[in-house]
């Protein structure tokens, strides 16, 4: 019999929301689909879904962020995690960046914080088990959508300027996140043996192209980042250090 609990490693924080966990069932995962107010920024709330190929617990959370993905006002980043390779099947998408941020806001600790799988962290803040669509609905309602404001300009011989502006009284990051759109994987060994998994916006590399405090600044993209192996779209996120809040996101297809 599969398991229907979340995988849980190194739970932290998050050891006092386990005991609401265990009944996280799939079914869930299939209920209405989130709706949310528009962003008076325009710009969307990050959702980004830790999982795995190795958790059986995960497949709901996958179907989830796709139907999430649908969602414009909705940002969702799929992020892989590698703890779970040692289950009998290597995560063919999993990279150890998306663990190691993991790790960094579970220990910032806070709602639904911990390391396991599969989880849903909103704007960098508040996290959720990756299926359970009420508590992730709720995170959303409650997101800060007044941050910085992103534009993007394509240039004609290749590369893109970043435009971010607005006020902060804190230093943050302007990354640039490069996407694969959709991505099926046949499972040969491990808890999801035999089973085909479908995953939507997987991280494929990230580049950090300088730090943001407010007022109007522009970045400039190479066309070499906008090649990268495996990616068909790109999300440009400004987020404070130490995993800290997402301030501000832009998906941008090219």
């Amino acid at each position: 019999m599969r398991k229907i609990i979340p995988c849980l490693v190194l739970s932290g924080a998050a050891l006092a929301a386990f005991a609401g966990l265990q009944f996280a069932a799939s079914a869930e995962a299939g209920s209405a689909r989130v709706t949310t107010e528009t962003a008076r920024s325009g710009q969307p709330v990050v959702i980004e879904l830790f999982t795995s190929q190795g958790c059986s617990s995960c497949p709901p959370a996958d179907m989830l962020a796709r139907r999430l993905a649908k969602d414009p006002s909705l940002l969702v980043i799929t992020r892989p995690v590698t703890y779970w390779d040692r289950l009998g099947w290597k995560d063919t998408l999993a990279r150890e960046e998306n663990t190691q941020l993991q790790r960094a806001y579970a220990a910032k600790g806070g709602e639904g914080a911990g390391v396991y799988t599969p989880q849903i962290v909103v704007n960098g803040d508040g996290a959720a088990v990756g299926s359970r669509e009420g508590d992730i609905r709720s995170l959303v309602r409650r997101a800060d959508r007044s941050g910085s404001r992103i534009t993007a300009t394509t240039h004609a011989k290749g590369g893109m300027t970043v435009t971010v502006s607005g006020k902060s009284d804190y230093l943050a990051s302007v990354s640039l996140v490069a996407l694969s759109s959709s991505e099926t994987v046949r499972i040969g060994r491990g808890e999801n043996g035999g089973r085909t998994l479908h995953f939507t916006n997987v991280v494929r590399a990230e580049h950090v192209m300088g730090s943001w405090r407010g007022e109007r600044q522009k970045f400039t993209v190479s066309a070499s980042f906008l090649k990268t192996s495996g990616a068909d779209k790109y999300a440009i996120v400004v987020q404070r250090p130490g995993a800290g809040p997402i301030v501000a996101a832009k998906l941008i297809d090219i």
